[in-house]
């Protein structure tokens, strides 16, 4: 009988060769929980936008364990030390820390699972996983969880300047085309050191960093917060949330099995059961991009129309403003489309609405990037740099937007 190789290469067009560290890692990604990724789009709808952008987020998990692995070489270069167990805890950890997201990345949360975030169905994978696995992921599941004492261990997977930050900036770039968001993630994991087991990033890398918090901050209004990405995500959750309504007030709509199971029942963290996360495994961006291509031509108004303009790219008009959008403005739009279109004015909630969107590049609040100085002295980032833009990228910016049906401009 042949043994299987399992340490096998993939060819990735952001770092070239990535290599499978060992056989667990090997079983893991060949595992159908991991494999689903490849059916989950990295950036959602953003492909709408920049048509490049279908990578998924099985391309990003191979990606983030790739640049970790470089980040533990160079640690262990430079002294600090890390046992197999914990290489291995951070490598698994980093490999599956966005196994939890739904079709689309993230337009489940808001409408079919109720407020679910990603990260608690993650923690629900690997806890599965770990099961199935004899207890081999019980240490990348206490790093993940925070109940590990060693801290840059965490911050590697998720703080400031993590791994996952360091790859969807640079990949998410690049299949956009968009080149403002090109990191030099190469340069920032040559820079980091842990003290006292915390992770810091040595003085000369200052500038790479104010690079990585601008870059952050054009690719979140550029790409992620762009206007018709975020109109096309609400739509979509729009679309699926009346299709739940629907469902459970009797009305059949064609879909698959896992995504009618979701839509007939009321889900949230504290009945996610293994039942129904092995249905929520079976799901991922075919079923919707299918159902949606019934729903087109279903008798419901509301649920025709707003598949029409996802399956078709054509949207609502959205105008994102700096100031607040008055309730009047809303109104007048709501009793002008009521009455041309024959529906109630709670109906035109699904058409007309407006809401914020807010980012910020650096918080001072969360836990900071951490800059060791030549004199051994560790600093903030904002309080080290010269760079007078860091300041104000600390800081929370807001913006307002009203969506409405373009016959109404």
């Amino acid at each position: 009988m042949t043994e299987i190789n399992k340490l096998k290469i993939f060819n990735d067009p952001i770092y070239g060769f990535i290599t499978i560290p060992n056989a667990l890692i090997y079983d893991l990604i060949q595992h159908p929980y991991f494999q689903r990724l490849r059916r989950i789009s990295q950036m959602g709808l953003s492909y709408l936008v920049y048509p490049g952008a279908n990578h998924t987020r099985f391309h990003h998990a191979l990606g983030c364990m790739h640049i970790m692995q470089k980040a533990v070489e160079t640690l262990r270069f430079k002294g600090v030390t890390i046992s197999t167990d914990e290489e291995n805890a951070l490598y698994i950890a980093i490999l599956l820390h966005d196994i939890g997201h739904g079709p689309f990345s993230h337009a489940m949360e808001k409408s079919i699972v109720e407020d679910v975030h990603h990260e608690a169905i993650s923690l629900l994978f690997m806890n599965q996983l770990n099961v199935e696995f004899e207890g081999k992921l019980s240490l990348a599941i206490q790093v993940f969880k925070e109940d590990y004492p060693r801290k840059f261990m965490l911050q590697l997977i998720s703080s400031q300047l993590d791994m996952d930050r360091m790859d969807y900036l640079k990949r998410d770039s690049f299949y956009s085309g968009v080149a403002e968001g090109n990191v030099n993630s190469e340069r920032l994991i040559q820079m980091m050191n842990v003290v006292d087991d915390v992770l810091v990033i040595e003085e000369k890398g200052i500038y790479s960093v104010e690079k990585f918090l601008m870059s952050r901050r054009l690719m979140y209004w550029q790409v992620y917060l762009h206007k018709t990405s975020l109109v096309a995500e609400i739509i979509l959750t729009k679309i699926l949330k009346r299709a739940k309504i629907l469902t459970q007030n009797g009305i059949v709509l064609p879909c698959s099995e896992p995504l009618l199971f979701f839509m007939k029942n009321k889900i949230i963290f504290e009945t996610f059961n293994s039942k129904n996360l092995e249905l929520f495994s079976q799901l991922d961006d075919f079923d919707i991009i299918s159902a949606l291509k019934s729903w087109q031509n279903h008798d419901d108004y509301i649920l025709s129309t707003l598949s029409k303009m996802i399956i078709n790219r054509d949207l609502l008009k959205i105008k994102v403003s700096n100031e607040k959008i008055s309730k009047d403005e809303l109104q007048l739009l709501k009793e002008r489309f009521s009455l041309e279109n024959n529906i109630t004015i709670p109906e035109t909630n699904y058409f007309i609405f407006k809401g914020k969107i807010k980012t910020q590049a650096y918080s001072k609040e969360a836990e900071p990037i951490r800059i060791l100085r030549k004199d051994k002295s560790i600093e903030d980032i904002v309080d080290v740099s010269d760079q007078l833009n860091l300041k104000s990228l600390s800081r929370l910016v807001t913006k307002y937007y009203i969506c409405f049906p373009k016959q109404l401009v």
